[in-house]
């Protein structure tokens, strides 16, 4: 079942597409849907991807491609009853897994810079980066370039560019991306420390940072590192 909310996304996504030919930025979603963050955006994103409605094009920053609606089309307010929050769907179908030769390369969307220090604005990317495909695992990836040292004790370097598959959950010890007050993008260890988040640096010059788990957001977990040399 679909929520009000991931109901109103998909019909308003389908509409720009069919207008422009041309998925909406996430700060339209955001706007159009009035959420007080982008990642809110994501999670509704995320959702609708694992039910099998959206797909994101994975060699094309900002493409969203609508694989299915849901089976009452009418605008979300509209198809619920009063204190429900859903609306119904057609069973998923099934998906193909997609096979990558191991010399392919894959264009991944790079999303700005990401801070291995103190949290900086991690900005939504408008070009690509290429990368082996021999370098990724499965799922869907997207890459962003690191800024600081403070994760120099895993290898992790100032100018590298993190490989990050995408998910919203992380075992404690995990290197992660990680959403902080909705602004914020870090790359750190995750770990959980009684009722609070700690996201631990990799450099002993630098102190852990503590959060409550409703302030962090885990946007994905570092699955490989690119490093150019000049």
């Amino acid at each position: 079942m679909l929520t009000a909310k991931q109901h109103e996304l998909i019909r308003f996504i389908q509409q720009r597409l069919e207008e422009t030919g041309i998925s909406p930025s996430f700060e339209e979603m955001k706007e159009a849907l009035d959420l007080k963050s982008k990642s809110g955006v994501h999670r509704l994103i995320s959702a609708l991807e694992e039910r099998g409605f959206l797909r994101r094009l994975p060699n094309r920053a900002r493409a969203l491609e609508v694989i299915r609606q849901p089976e009452d089309a009418t605008p979300a307010r509209a198809a619920v009853a009063p204190g429900d929050n859903v609306v119904p769907m057609v069973p998923p179908a099934p998906r193909v897994a997609e096979s990558v030769a191991a010399n392919d390369v894959i264009e991944l969307p790079l999303h700005g810079r990401i801070a291995a220090g103190a949290p900086i604005e991690a900005l939504e990317g408008q070009t690509t980066l290429p990368v082996p495909a021999a370098l990724l695992g499965p799922g869907e990836h997207y890459a962003l370039e690191v800024s600081g040292d403070s994760m120099v004790e895993a290898g992790i370097f100032d100018g590298d560019f993190a490989l990050v598959r995408r998910t919203n959950t992380a075992r404690d010890g995990e290197i992660v991306v990680a959403l902080v007050r909705g602004e914020e993008a870090t790359l750190k260890y995750l770990r959980r420390e009684g009722s609070q988040v700690r996201l631990d640096p990799a450099n002993a010059s630098y102190d852990p940072q503590f959060y409550r788990p409703d302030e962090v957001e885990v946007q994905g977990k570092l699955a490989g590192l690119l490093r150019r040399y000049h």
